[in-house]
């Protein structure tokens, strides 16, 4: 029998109300968590009042800052004993989650839970964040990508950016001291656009913009990519920010130069914002009108 004294005062300070098949649901898989780490390396924690604290609730605070009662796409990126997706998985039926983590092990401890306690939309998967990002059956298809892993907050941005929809959300669950990383993540944040190269100079200063056909500009030493930005985009991409510009083959370093918040209206009726990324030193011919590939470090 289990004091759930603690555990029920953590969720009430929460706002979160489970039945008493869900509070089953986390006894179970608590028994079964302590039980497998008798042979695998699951957890350091394992008193029951800790697991419930530090595991448990510490998964379920997510729901202080968004809305969890809703159907998201959402992945746990290195989920390692399951947390936070499934004790956000049990508490919040709704989510459809998926549970990834690199070791096999993990993940078949992960499916004896799942199937023990009859949850349902919810996968463990076997991968690696580097190489299941570039697989479009998972690049950019979740509303929320979530972290528990400890790695760095620049390390994790890398690996789970790629897993993140347009207008989805990227959270790591991080201490209440992480200042100095936060900012250090910022310079690791990569916006990612498609553009169109526009201008290009000749060496001898002669300028030709784009027209109605494709341009090819040799021995140039400058050339100009469009990208169109979002709102949100607007208000991070600033003058002065690196870029990665791919034509093709070819990748260049780059430099945002321009912002237009530009009154013209597209065909949906709202207005064109877009940015000017300069290509630093283009060596190879540019072809005006083609599309461009553009990571801006935001």
């Amino acid at each position: 029998m289990y004091d759930l004294t603690k555990f029920e005062h953590g969720l009430s300070e929460l706002n979160i109300c489970l039945s008493d098949e869900q509070k089953s649901q986390f006894i179970k898989y608590y028994e079964m968590l302590v039980e497998k780490n008798k042979v695998m390396n699951l957890t350091a924690i394992t008193e029951f009042d800790e697991v419930i604290e530090k595991h448990f609730l510490d998964s379920l605070a997510l729901s202080t800052i968004m809305d969890l009662h809703q159907s998201l796409y959402v992945l746990d990126l290195g989920t390692g004993a399951g947390f936070p997706g499934i004790p956000l998985k049990i508490a919040f039926p709704e989510l459809n989650i998926v549970l990834m983590d690199s070791l096999q092990k993990r993940v078949k401890f992960l499916q004896e839970v799942i199937d023990e306690l009859g949850l349902t939309d919810i996968q463990a998967i076997h991968g690696r964040a580097e190489e299941t990002g570039r697989n479009k059956l998972y690049r950019e298809q979740f509303d929320l990508c979530v972290s528990r892993a400890v790695a760095n907050i620049t390390t994790l941005s890398e690996y789970c950016l790629p897993f993140v929809k347009e207008g989805g959300r990227f959270i790591s669950y991080k201490s209440s001291s992480i200042d100095e990383e936060l900012e250090e993540g910022k310079k690791g944040i990569t916006a990612e656009f498609n553009g169109i190269v526009s201008k290009a100079d000749l060496k001898n200063g002669e300028a030709v913009t784009q027209g109605m056909e494709l341009f090819t500009i040799q021995n140039t030493d400058k050339a100009s990519v469009d990208v169109t930005l979002s709102k949100d985009d607007y208000e991070t991409v600033k003058e002065g920010q690196k870029a990665e510009i791919t034509l093709g083959d070819n990748t260049y370093e780059g430099t945002v130069t321009r912002m237009s918040h530009i009154a013209v209206q597209n065909e949906k009726g709202t207005p064109v914002i877009s940015a000017t990324v300069s290509i630093d030193a283009p060596d190879d011919d540019i072809f005006l009108g083609v599309d461009a590939k553009v990571k801006i470090h935001a």
